[in-house]
């Protein structure tokens, strides 16, 4: 049943390739791209925006991409960087291969290169840093092009080959730094975005950065990164943000882990970085890979972790939309066998020791009690709290306007498919971000459609001024730490207060208890 619901996915997304014809040819720093006129839109796709990060470039910052003459069809998409598993259960899975540095473009179909100056969403896409894809279905910029914007997509190395420190390539480093190569590439897009997507019709002055789970954590860290001031104008964090307090995750630092990185060269068998550069980008999946598949506080692109910069008010101050969804948990968590009894254990085991207050926010007497808390407990820890963090903050230290919006629109996902039984859960506000119900044959209800309709124009209104608000749309007040109020997506759309207030503020004592000082103190 599974397969079939992941083969109608392709079919649907491969239905929307008809009528496929070549586009204009457009002149980018390193030669002449050729697209192609599809789906209503102009689509540029395997743009490189990097050179191949491969041999001697493998665990160092991109380099600019060599020229080339003639024209460089950019017709098909580039293999999604090398990686283990899918970003979101029912993907197809990828091609994959090390040289992925590559960007895909959808512009509207009248776009006039060099002289429209149209608003640029960038996608960073999610997958807990271990994988995803630039080129996945879902993320096909085609709908919000026919409302007005240019949808770049962009590709980052993953894993070991995206996150791995070690102290000889600390010694190597200029900066005297590793780790935080995926966020060196995202930095290198945007990089080049600035300087070629005036020549699609793209503004480098009105850019969107925006990701979902892990692509809203590496959004948290470029506003926070100084070497991305100036890059863009606007951002967009889908369930996800990096707030924690470092003492719960030291693995974070720099010297914690280089030496996580020295272990894991070991378990590979290659202890020096020649050996390691020496091994096929597959193998590097191997040993301890999840132990160093991680973003590093390094004094290079991350200096401080994101909720120091915000507290300081050193993020880059832009128009900030935010949220997370109402069930988060329940796409990635199996409650069936939670019970009472075994509750602190198993969570224990799935988490190690949490502060015993966290615990006991969540009441878990039955064990239908115990499977909810789960979940409850899961959606906070995750995605809640950071996401009030980050609202709170960035209203608290900078100018900039804050939206904050809860997703509680439950999609039609059929019984007996890989979705069945999410409900408003982590993913599910992406195929109405996109507008892309189509792409899946469920039974989408009028509902769904006018909230997809919805959502997609808040997101396409806030790239193009940075508030999300225009006609025929229900009123999104900003968010203020005075009058902290939340857009709850869903039919209808309404606004309230931050939910599950009463559980995230546990949260925040507890991590205010950690770090020693008060939330926001400078």
């Amino acid at each position: 049943m599974r397969e079939r619901w992941r083969f109608a996915w392709v079919v649907v997304a491969a239905v929307q390739l008809a009528s496929v014809t070549v586009a204009q040819q457009v002149l980018t720093e390193s030669g002449a791209i050729s697209g192609v006129h599809e789906s209503g839109t102009s689509v540029y796709k395997g743009v490189p925006f990097a050179a191949p990060p491969v041999g001697e470039l493998r665990w160092r910052p991109p380099v600019r991409v060599a020229s080339w003459t003639g024209t460089r069809k950019a017709d098909a998409f580039a293999p999604a960087c090398t990686q283990v598993g899918v970003s979101m259960p029912g993907e197809t899975p990828p091609a994959i291969n090390e040289d992925c540095l590559y960007l895909n473009i959808w512009t509207p179909a009248n776009a006039k290169p060099a002289q429209d100056h149209l608003p640029v969403i960038v996608w960073i896409y999610g997958g807990g840093y271990n994988n995803g894809s630039a080129s996945m279905p879902l993320y096909w910029g085609d709908q919000l092009a026919r409302k007005g914007v240019i949808v770049v997509t962009i590709a980052y190395r993953l894993g070991p080959l995206g996150f791995l420190a070690h102290p000889d390539l600390t010694r190597e480093s200029a900066h005297k730094s590793s780790g935080n190569y995926g966020l060196m590439d995202q930095i290198a897009a945007l990089e080049w975005i600035q300087r070629n997507i005036t020549n699609f019709g793209g503004d480098p002055k009105n850019v969107t950065i925006a990701g979902q789970s892990a692509g809203a954590m590496s959004v948290s860290m470029l506003m926070a990164s100084p070497q991305a001031k100036g890059l863009f104008q606007r951002a967009i964090g889908e369930s996800g943000g990096l707030f924690e307090p470092l003492q719960l995750a030291p693995k974070y630092l720099l010297a914690n882990a280089e030496h996580d990185g020295e272990k894991y060269a070991a378990s590979l068998g290659a202890p020096s970085l020649k050996d390691l550069r020496k091994l096929p980008a597959a193998a590097l999946f191997g040993g301890s890979a999840g132990d160093v598949s991680h973003p590093v506080i390094e004094p290079y692109v991350l200096p401080a972790a994101p909720y120091e910069a915000f507290a300081s008010g050193q993020q880059s101050d832009v128009p900030l939309l935010i949220g997370s969804n109402a069930e988060e948990a329940r796409s990635l968590v199996d409650v069936s066998h939670i019970q009472a009894s075994t509750f602190d254990s198993d969570l224990e085991h799935s988490w190690g020791p949490l502060p015993a207050p966290l615990v006991a926010a969540y009441p878990h007497a039955t064990d239908e009690d115990a499977r909810q808390a789960r979940l409850d407990l899961e959606r906070d820890l995750r995605f809640g709290w950071d996401m009030w963090a980050w609202a709170r903050l960035q209203s608290e230290t900078g100018k900039s306007a804050v939206y904050y919006y809860s997703f509680r629109q439950r999609p039609p996902f059929p019984a007996g498919s890989v979705y069945d039984g999410w409900g408003a859960s982590h993913y599910a506000e992406l195929w109405y971000v996109f507008d892309h119900l189509d792409q899946s044959p469920w039974h989408w209800t009028a509902a769904d459609r006018k909230v997809a309709a919805e959502i997609s124009s808040y997101w396409v209104n806030f790239a193009r001024t940075g508030n999300p608000n225009g006609t025929g749309l229900p009123t999104w007040p900003a968010f203020t730490n005075a009058d902290g109020k939340v857009l709850y997506l869903a039919d209808p759309i309404t606004v309230g207060g931050v939910v599950n207030i009463k559980s995230l503020s546990v949260f925040d004592a507890v991590y205010t208890s950690v770090r020693g000082t008060a939330f926001g103190t400078k």
